[in-house]
C-alpha cells in the first residue's frame, strides 16, 4: 500500500461500536497506546472490521487544534 499520509501506526482493532450512521473504532497500537476513529457504518462493513482484525489507523492533518477551558 502506497499513500500520501505520513503518519501510518499498524494495530488490531480492540473494540467497534456501530451507530445508526457511524461507527466508533478503537485500535490498539504498539505499546498498548489506542487510536479512536469515528467512520461511516459503510465504510466499517465494506472493510469487514471485526475484533482482532489488522488495520491501520492512517492519519494526514496539517493542525493540531488544542482547547482549555
Amino acid at each position: 500500500m502506497k499513500i500520501s499520509a505520513r503518519n501510518l501506526l499498524k494495530g488490531k482493532v480492540k473494540a467497534i461500536t456501530p451507530g445508526a450512521v457511524n461507527t466508533e473504532v478503537i485500535i490498539e497500537i504498539a505499546g498498548g497506546a489506542e487510536v479512536v476513529s469515528i467512520i461511516t457504518k459503510s465504510s466499517a462493513e465494506s472493510l469487514g472490521l471485526a475484533k482482532g482484525k489488522d488495520v491501520y489507523a492512517v492519519i494526514k492533518a496539517t493542525n493540531v487544534i488544542v482547547g482549555v477551558d
